[in-house]
């Protein structure tokens, strides 16, 4: 503040605010979530580390974390996850003993950007976390191989940073065969390496860009590692714009237990509204549009929406990820353009081969 008067005014204001009043803190926590939305659609390409709220809310939904259990966001940015699985939990608490459990044993955070780390801080103070367990470090500085039975926890659910790169010195932290450039896969490891084993098998939702899925070599591996020593129940496919206006870039979410190997993965393809060809500021994603997904969820059939892959068909194919919906319709227009160059192209061959084909079975019927 450059002008005292214009200080004064403003510890006046905060002086008037009643700290002790939950109603206050109510209003405040909810203006806050506010501010931050503000903040990320003026942030471009810096507004990285906020996720839609709807999103957030889905996935705690169905990963649905215990009071007994510990929850940890190792790239929390703002605390998205953090106050949602608080929110959750606090559904939980009928004792003291449950409220001291959830304020100072159940949540935990890694974020090692300096502005996110302490505005994630305030958002779970406002929210009623009195004791925010927040690690300022990068969450990768650990070696993967250090990280024992003491540190691992129940759940995590994230939207870990991509298409970054990490020092050479993170790099060495993961096993050789393993390390790459692309931050979101480095994360993918950190969780596997996370979670509870039996008896209590951990569980995480984990979202990741397209490149993920399809990805060869480091990627190809990785996923080998999940599909044999975790259970991958779950991909959602999410629509494009998601994370519009930072970024365009299709994501998808993963859900995967440590409860053994993969036998199938199910698939559910999120569509966009209906008459709705992306998402905006002004008319963001909301949380009903998730209402059949929850139902499909709880009973999950094959359907338009939903289809699964044996694992032994995903190994074949060299772990390939990115399978396409063979039940639904196709909207072209909500296609990026090389995804509809590819299409075009693999409909023309299939073309030309029935062609030859009728040409090779007129030619015999001739003969």
């Amino acid at each position: 503040m450059i002008r005292g008067y214009l200080l004064r005014d403003m510890i006046n204001k905060i002086n008037g605010i009643h700290f002790g009043s939950s109603e206050e803190i109510h209003t405040l926590s909810h203006l806050y979530e506010s501010m931050l939305k503000e903040m990320r659609d003026a942030a471009g390409d810096s507004g990285e580390f906020y996720t839609p709220r709807p999103l957030v809310r889905f996935m705690v939904a169905v990963t649905d974390p215990k009071l007994s259990e510990t929850f940890l966001d190792p790239a929390c940015g703002t605390g998205g996850f953090l106050v949602e699985t608080y929110t959750h939990l606090m559904e939980q608490c009928h004792t003291v003993q449950d409220g001291d459990v959830l304020q100072r044993h159940s949540l935990f955070g890694g974020e090692a950007k300096p502005l996110p780390y302490m505005l994630c801080q305030m958002n779970l103070l406002l929210h009623g976390l009195e004791f925010p367990q927040i690690d300022p470090g990068n969450s990768l500085r650990f070696p993967l191989r250090e990280i024992g039975d003491k540190d691992r926890v129940d759940v995590i659910l994230t939207n870990p940073p991509f298409g970054g790169e990490e020092e050479r010195g993170i790099l060495g932290n993961f096993p050789e065969d393993k390390q790459t450039s692309e931050t979101a896969l480095l994360f993918l490891q950190l969780i596997m390496r996370k979670l509870r084993r039996a008896p209590r098998p951990g569980r995480a939702g984990v979202v990741v860009p397209n490149g993920t899925l399809f990805g060869d070599g480091v990627a190809a591996r990785i996923k080998e590692e999940l599909l044999k020593e975790f259970n991958l129940h779950t991909i959602i496919r999410l629509p494009n714009g998601v994370f519009s206006p930072y970024t365009n870039i299709p994501t998808n979410l993963l859900f995967f237990e440590r409860s053994g190997p993969t036998r199938e993965v199910w698939y559910y393809e999120l569509p966009l509204p209906e008459g709705r060809k992306n998402y905006s500021k002004t008319k963001p994603m909301q949380f009903e549009e998730f209402a059949d997904c929850l139902a499909w969820w709880k009973d999950r059939q094959e359907g338009e929406r939903a289809w699964r892959v044996p694992a032994e068909e995903i190994a074949r194919n060299g772990y390939n990820l990115d399978i396409k919906n063979p039940n639904g319709k196709m909207d072209l227009e909500q296609l990026p353009p090389e995804q509809l160059v590819d299409l075009i192209l693999n409909k023309e061959q299939k073309i030309v081969k029935i062609i030859e084909e009728i040409k090779q079975a007129l030619e015999v019927s001739k003969g």
